[in-house]
């Protein structure tokens, strides 16, 4: 078998990664510009800006015209994913219905490895959940929160990609079909679950959470 050789951008954007890491940058945190890099490289401006085009694609990166290029919220995430895909409600229920797969487990790992601090952010991300406001932060998303409590990182990164790759689907289905009274109280019956460390109970909770949105969104593609 052959393997494809990587063009010199995607080179570049893998040295751009590795120079991030190695210098403890977080998100937010700058990075040089685009001549600077090229210099660091020994490429061409356009070079390093094709590999920041790739990074920023990915939110790996941030470029804010006018002020520089900076550590995006992408960086630690291991799956990355394209925001812009149409929501419909076909896509919602294939949204739901993945969630259905994973989350039930999600929520018992959380309840046998969740630390204090994994609970308080779970309290509080119960709040975050209740603002009606379009912009989506997955650090604070609750269903984020939950998959950092298991302790696994491919999981919180799973999460989080989905959450965004499905930003539009998320939105249309919590103006649609989540009602936010209910919502909260399942949300705060979970939390308690996985307070008393309740693997069962709190796999229980999650099926039955997203098996109501299913059915609602269910209800509506077949009307």
């Amino acid at each position: 078998m052959t393997l494809k050789l990587s063009s010199l951008s995607e080179q570049i954007a893998d040295g751009i990664v590795e120079m991030i890491a190695l210098e403890g940058k977080e998100e937010g945190d700058p990075i040089p510009s685009a001549r600077a890099l090229a210099e660091r490289f020994r490429v061409t401006p356009p070079t390093i800006r094709e590999a920041q085009r790739r990074l920023e694609a990915m939110g790996i990166v941030v470029l804010r015209h006018g002020s520089g290029t900076f550590v995006g919220p992408g960086f630690q995430r291991g799956l990355v994913a394209n925001p812009h895909v149409a929501a419909t409600t076909r896509s919602i229920l294939d949204l739901v219905e993945a969630r259905l797969v994973i989350e039930p487990t999600i929520a018992a790992a959380a309840a046998r490895n969740r630390t204090e601090e994994d609970l308080a952010l779970l309290v509080t991300a119960t709040e975050n959940a209740r603002s009606v406001g379009t912009t989506l932060d997955v650090t604070k998303h609750f269903h984020a929160v939950l998959a950092r409590a298991t302790g696994n990182p491919v999981l919180a990164d799973t999460i989080e990609a989905m959450l965004v790759f499905n930003d539009r689907q998320r939105r249309v289905l919590r103006q649609d079909f989540v009602v936010p009274a209910s919502d909260h109280a399942e949300h705060m019956s979970l939390v308690a679950a996985i307070a008393a460390q309740d693997a069962e109970s709190a796999r229980f909770l999650a099926e039955a959470h997203l098996r109501s949105l299913r059915d609602a969104v269910m209800r509506q593609l077949e009307s």
